[in-house]
């Protein structure tokens, strides 16, 4: 897999010169041949803006990482004005409201007020919360509404899930936090076998649909194979259970506002490297988004390109890339937002329109859900296709930490999956 193909024409706009040196780079498909590639090492390596931003201040970048290209994305609502006339915030009904300046995690935290503000039964439980949590998202709320509604638990994510699950079965609001998605995996028998199977099991009788449980996801620029996972796919495979993934602070308060209130167990992931880096005007009222509905962020005729979290300002720059290469391509870019149930008719409609499909996603490629995308859309959309459908994913290994900027899809493996739907 040539990693480096297009990359060496675009690194100045990606890299210092600094932090690039030139080694023979031997090409696995051809032993036989050797090709210039510029090996970004570790110790070497930091994104040019990263790095420039640690030139300029002297200070390290936040614990979730830093997001280049986010503040200047044309899907940010910068103003006021851009906020409220969102339709989806208009016929919400909040759209002559107040909006407030916010990043990802103040959002998710305004969410949370208003949820204990206006359900008493409505908790908040997790390692560490009552002292605002790893990522500040739970800051103020135990002073606020009291440590008997907002409290630390031990570390057993097992117990969190489960405890939020009993809590949720007799009617009570729970909200619980899993410090990072990588360590879900030990609740994962009681998210898939129980609150997922819950209402099934008692022939209706009882649920656990006020059980939501959130947790930081995806890649943050430094965190290794135990903290930047994106485990979307393990739970999509489990009915009963919603899954829900924002990006940015007015989708992620309406979104979470919905899934705290759904009928129905939910899993919020969020995507951590987006909690500074984005920052919106948030209306500041109660108000929820659709869950099950993807959004249109810019329409197209050419080519649909679907993701959700952080990979949506990848995918938005890799389309700028591509339709300044070719004059007059059209891209339809969609953010899938909800994982489970995913709005397959949207997406369906859009492939049936422009023919050709690119999904990418930071988790593997083998059994991600863009392969459940892909499949759909064959089923949907087959005599419609112009081309091959086009995954950009993780790769089949664990999550490394020396070659991330290798691992995560960016925006030139993006781009080259767009150039290559098109002109097959």
């Amino acid at each position: 897999m040539n990693f480096g193909r297009s990359l060496l024409s675009h690194r100045n706009s990606f890299f210092s010169s600094k932090l690039l040196k030139p080694v023979i780079y031997c090409n696995i498909r051809n032993k036989n041949k050797a090709s210039n590639f510029f090996l970004i090492k570790w110790n070497e390596y930091f994104h040019a803006s990263t790095y420039n931003r640690q030139e300029a201040t002297g200070t390290p970048p936040p614990p979730e990482g830093f997001m280049p290209g986010v503040a200047n994305s044309k899907l940010i609502k910068h103003t006021h004005e851009e906020a409220i006339k969102d339709p989806e915030l208009a016929k919400a009904g909040v759209s002559l409201g107040e909006t407030k300046k916010m990043n990802l995690f103040q959002s998710i935290n305004d969410a949370m007020s208003i949820a204990l503000a206006t359900d008493e039964t409505a908790i908040i439980f997790g390692e560490d919360v009552a002292f605002g949590g790893v990522f500040r998202c739970t800051l103020g709320l135990a002073e606020m509404f009291g440590r008997d509604r907002v409290f630390n638990t031990p570390l057993t994510e097992q117990g969190i899930v489960g405890f939020g699950i009993g809590i949720a079965s007799v009617g009570h609001t729970a909200i619980a936090e899993i410090q990072f998605a990588d360590y879900i995996f030990p609740a994962f028998d009681q998210l898939v076998n129980e609150a997922a199977k819950y209402r099934y099991r008692s022939g209706g009788q009882f649920n656990v649909g006020g059980l939501t449980v959130r947790a930081p996801c995806s890649a943050v620029g430094h965190g290794g194979h135990y903290h930047s996972q994106s485990p979307e796919a393990f739970f999509a495979h489990c009915p009963g259970l919603k899954i829900v993934i924002p990006r940015s602070p007015i989708q992620a308060k309406g979104l979470l506002l919905a899934s705290i209130r759904d009928a129905n167990p939910v899993i919020f992931f969020e995507p951590k490297i987006l909690y500074r880096a984005a920052v919106e005007r948030v209306p500041i009222v109660d108000y929820e988004l659709p869950i099950g509905k993807a959004e249109i962020l810019k329409p197209g005729k050419d080519v649909t390109v679907v993701g959700y979290g952080s990979q949506i300002y990848i995918l938005e720059n890799a389309i700028q890339m591509a339709e300044k290469k070719i004059p007059g391509l059209s891209c339809e870019l969609i953010d899938l937002r909800t994982i489970l149930p995913w709005d397959e008719d949207l997406v369906v409609e859009s492939v049936n329109k422009t023919g050709r499909l690119v999904v990418a996603h930071e988790a593997p490629k083998t059994s991600g859900f863009g392969a459940e995308i892909a499949a759909t859309v064959m089923e949907k959309c087959f005599l419609r296709l112009e081309s091959p459908i086009q995954r950009v994913c993780g790769w089949d290994t664990p999550f490394p930490l020396v070659f991330e900027p290798f691992y995560t899809p960016d925006m030139i493996r993006c781009y080259d999956a767009i150039i290559n739907s098109v002109e097959y």
